[in-house]
């Protein structure tokens, strides 16, 4: 696991190189690493984790000297790939991925290989020969990989802050990007926060020569692998569906741990991180190293529950209680993490699992995308109820909105009111599942009201004849939620510490065969990851695990009220400095919400995470 950055095709500021990348050494504290020649300069931060010897030094170049490459990640089936091209003649040096990839590259092409290649990654390569440079994601987006065109030059880091600090870089804010961020609380691919400076999306690669002709292209993708599943997949029976589950989950965990650094994992308590954790524990020979963390607020707190399970299963588990200024104090720290503004609320608990980890590990496995592969979301299995509600006429739901917006919300519990928020809206309009949906993601739908002169920006989400809504959900979820919430949450996270996080269920072979079975397996009536529960029984007694679902979050509504309300009131007041906010309006809602006449935490939130990240850059 590491950090890259690099420059290509105008080298008048290749000395930047330098402060680019020593900017990223907590993605890759253990080696540095520079190459140029007169049209490409590449660096690159390393975080030791297979072969810890200077063998695995990068930028690495290929055995005919052709390419150079900037690798961040790592290949779990590159034993295999070793083998294959052993027997096509190769010879190996080290025993690192890095160099499996290289001679992939030279085997079989740039393209063939990434097809491959079974992991987490992003890869910046440069063709001596063509004197063309290939940047590479993964298929799910686990790794990052941002670039843009500056003045005639390429530039592309695995962080924006090592961009930031290229001459001719100029910081002018993308007001669309802004709009995405108040709405859900993330900025979607292949938007940045800047202007001119994109994320490459997942499954995609680019090609470019010094004509800087930027057109992406995509190696995989989410939507036909499914399309393709459902059209030409035998299902099974379920007990059978349960077996090929658990024999390919095994296989998956056996090689995700696969490290020459201390190897441990994360233990919510949860569905997801459960089942990893077991199958780990099944996989080794020793206890496996699991991490928890517990919070004061017992809506939150979900640290009882692993320690349960991990002695159920004979975890070495390793247990710390964090209080509200424990994780106060990471607020602060939350703009030079995420590098850009990032307001999924649960990046607190994420960074403080990650950094109580570290203490003892370098590599960690976790339980992230089971909810997206296995039908875990509740707006899955209450998409049923929301067709009854649109069977009914328009001008009965409209009223059923007008006797639901009146209803005294700050009574309720916060995720109630916000509950209701959404159903207000979700009555006065369309019940097409792409509507829905974008509503059901959405943390504020008016969140255009506190920007001026604005268009409204919401994502468009296609819809598919041969798939069910709850399936069009699942998919955009893998495509969208996932990659730019999710993954971007946790890589940014961990790797602030240093820690490796790697996510077993985002394999893609599993991910096929899943959408090759019925959707019952997975989502019925009012509960979802049947098939995955089934599984993890034979591990863990049903006792231990059947309770709601928590999210694992922290309690901002409150804190806004309280030990935040300071800090919240005084990036407000600067908010003033940017014309393209209603700061007017945005007062207003901290007022109500401050005097609790309505629950407006995830807008503020989302906006303070906007303007700390200013205050910070």
């Amino acid at each position: 696991m590491c950090r890259i950055a690099g420059i290509a095709f105008k080298n008048k500021y290749f000395g930047a190189l330098d402060a680019m990348t020593d900017s990223l050494i907590a993605g890759g504290p253990d080696d540095r690493g520079v190459w140029r020649d007169n049209l490409v300069a590449l660096g690159h931060r390393r975080l030791a984790i297979i072969d810890l010897s200077p063998l695995g030094h990068q930028p690495m170049e290929s055995a005919s000297s052709r390419y150079i490459i900037a690798f961040n990640g790592e290949i779990y089936n590159f034993r295999e790939l070793r083998i294959a091209l052993e027997l096509k003649g190769c010879h190996f040096k080290s025993h690192s991925d890095t160099e499996i990839v290289l001679a992939s590259i030279e085997a079989w092409g740039f393209n063939a290989a990434l097809q491959k290649l079974n992991g987490m990654f992003a890869i910046v390569l440069w063709d001596r020969q063509e004197e063309k440079l290939y940047l590479a994601r993964d298929r799910f987006g686990e790794k990052p990989l941002y670039y843009g065109v500056v003045n005639g030059a390429l530039i592309f880091a695995s962080e924006l802050k090592a961009l930031c600090l290229y001459p001719d870089f100029k910081k002018n804010i993308n007001l669309h990007a802004v709009q995405l961020l108040l709405r859900y609380a993330y900025i979607q691919a292949p938007l940045s926060i800047y202007e001119n400076i994109f994320k490459l999306e997942a499954g995609h690669y680019l090609c470019v020569d010094s004509s800087l002709k930027i057109k992406p292209q995509s190696y995989w993708s989410a939507i036909d692998t499914v399309l393709k599943a459902k059209a030409e997949g035998l299902p099974l029976t379920f007990e059978d569906a349960v077996d090929e589950l658990e024999s390919r989950l095994l296989k998956i965990v056996n090689s995700r741990c696969i490290s020459d650094a201390p190897l441990g994992a994360f233990l919510s308590g949860g569905v997801d991180s459960s089942t990893i954790v077991a199958l780990m524990q099944k996989t080794l020979s020793h206890p496996v190293k699991t991490f928890s963390i517990g919070f004061e607020h017992q809506d939150y707190d979900e640290a009882p529950f692993a320690k349960a399970i991990a002695a159920h299963i004979g975890t070495d588990h390793h247990e710390l209680y964090v209080t509200d200024q424990d994780a106060l104090s990471v607020i602060q720290k939350l703009p030079y993490i995420y590098d850009e503004p990032f307001a999924d609320s649960s990046q607190i608990p994420t960074y403080l699992v990650s950094q109580f980890a570290r203490k003892h590990v370098t590599v960690s496995l976790s339980g992230d995308g089971g909810d997206e592969l296995f039908g875990g979301y509740q707006r899955y299995f209450r998409y049923h109820h929301l067709e009854k509600l649109y069977a009914l006429p328009l001008w009965l739901r409209k009223g059923l909105s007008f006797l639901l917006a009146e209803a005294p919300t700050t009574i309720m519990g916060n995720k109630r009111a916000l509950q209701i928020k959404k159903l207000v809206w979700m009555l006065q309009h369309s019940g097409k599942a792409n509507s829905l949906y974008d509503t059901l993601i959405s943390q504020n739908y008016h969140a255009d009201q506190y920007l001026n002169h604005v268009n409204p920006a919401f994502m468009h989400f296609e819809q598919y004849s041969s798939l069910s809504p709850v399936e069009e959900m699942m998919l955009w979820d893998t495509i969208s939620y996932l990659p730019n919430d999710i993954l971007a949450k946790v890589d940014r996270a961990s790797m602030a510490m240093s820690l490796e996080v790697r996510v077993p269920f985002l394999d893609h072979t599993l991910f096929e065969f899943l959408w090759t079975q019925p959707l019952a397996f997975r989502v019925q009536k009012n509960q979802g990851k049947i098939l995955l529960k089934e599984l993890l029984y034979r591990y863990v007694p049903k006792n231990l695990l059947d309770r709601p679902k928590a999210g694992f979050g922290i309690p901002i509504h409150a804190w806004l009220r309280g030990p935040l309300k300071e800090w919240a009131a005084d990036l407000i007041t600067e908010s003033t400095q940017q014309t393209f906010f209603n700061t007017k309006q945005l007062q207003q809602a901290f007022n109500d919400h401050l005097n609790a006449r309505a629950n407006h935490g995830h807008l503020l939130w989302n906006f303070l995470m906007f303007q700390s990240w200013v205050n910070y850059n």
